[in-house]
C-alpha cells in the first residue's frame, strides 16, 4: 500500500511539474534554446501556447529563416519526455504547418507536415537557377541521429523553370513519392504530370549516401535553351538526356 501511495504522489508531482512548465512565459525559451543553432526574436504567449515573430535555424550553409511561428504544446506529452508541438510558421510564401515530437537532441517525428517554398531556396545549398514553387507533403518522417529513419510522403514541384541568362524556361510540374521501411533505404518516384520536358527515375537515400538516376526528354523539339541547360547537368541518351550522381553529405 505504501509502495502505490508513493508511485501516485511520484505522478502528481510530475503532473503539477508539467502543469507549471506550461504556464511558464514563453520568454524563457531564451535561457533553453541554444542559440547557436537557433535565433528566436519576439516570443509572446507561453511555453504552452505561444508564438515567436521571428525564427532562424542555423545551417553550414547560414540561416534558414521560418519567419513568424506559432506552437502549442500538448501538456500530457510531458509525462512521457517526448514533447509533442502543433507549429505553424509563415515567410513571404513560404508556410510550414505540422506536428514534431521531440525524441531527444537529434531524434525527431514529424506528421501530418505541409511545407510550401520557392525553388529559389535552393540556390543556398546548391549551384542550381531553378524557379517554380514546391510543396511537400509527410504523414510521418522519423529522424534519429539527423538522418532519415522511416519517411511516407509526396514531393511536389509545380511550374518548375530554369532561370538562364536569357529568361526563365518552363519545364512543367514533377511529383516524387518517397517512402522508407524503419532503418532501411529512403526512396522516391519521380514522375512527371504535365509539361514540355518528361522526367522519371529514382533519388535513394542510404544514411548518408544518395544516388539520383533520372531520364529526361521529350516528344517534340527541346526549346535550345533547354537543351543548353540539360547538357550542363546530363549525359545524351538516344534522344533524351540522364543525370546520374550519387555520393556523400
Amino acid at each position: 500500500m505504501k509502495k502505490s501511495w508513493l508511485i501516485l504522489a511520484a505522478c502528481l508531482a510530475l503532473l503539477f511539474s508539467a502543469l507549471l512548465l506550461v504556464a511558464a512565459p514563453a520568454r524563457l525559451l531564451y535561457l533553453v534554446v541554444p542559440t547557436e543553432q537557433v535565433l528566436l526574436q519576439g516570443l509572446t504567449g507561453t511555453v504552452w501556447r505561444g508564438a515567436a515573430a521571428a525564427v532562424q535555424l542555423r545551417l553550414p550553409q547560414g540561416f534558414f529563416h521560418l519567419g513568424q511561428v506559432q506552437w502549442s504544446l500538448r501538456p500530457l506529452s510531458l509525462l512521457t519526455l517526448s514533447p509533442r508541438l502543433t507549429l505553424t510558421s509563415h515567410w513571404g510564401n513560404q508556410t510550414m504547418a505540422g506536428d514534431v515530437v521531440l525524441q531527444g537532441t537529434r531524434d525527431l517525428d514529424f506528421e501530418d507536415l505541409e511545407l510550401q517554398f520557392n525553388a529559389r531556396l535552393l540556390t543556398s545549398f546548391a549551384p542550381v537557377a531553378l524557379d517554380g514553387a514546391f510543396r511537400l507533403q509527410v504523414a510521418e518522417l522519423k529522424v534519429r541521429e539527423g538522418l532519415p529513419f522511416s519517411a511516407d510522403g509526396q514531393l511536389v514541384w509545380q511550374g518548375a523553370a530554369w532561370r538562364s541568362p536569357q529568361g526563365p524556361v518552363p519545364l512543367g510540374t514533377y511529383a516524387m513519392e518517397f517512402q522508407q521501411a524503419p532503418g532501411a533505404v529512403l526512396r522516391g518516384n519521380v514522375e512527371t504530370l504535365n509539361g514540355p520536358l518528361q522526367a522519371s527515375g529514382f533519388a535513394e537515400l542510404a544514411g548518408r549516401r544518395y544516388a539520383v538516376d533520372i531520364v529526361m526528354g521529350s516528344d517534340a523539339v527541346l526549346d535550345p535553351q533547354l537543351q543548353q541547360m540539360l547538357s550542363l547537368i546530363a549525359v545524351p541518351e538516344g534522344v533524351g538526356y540522364r543525370v546520374i550522381v550519387d555520393g556523400d553529405f
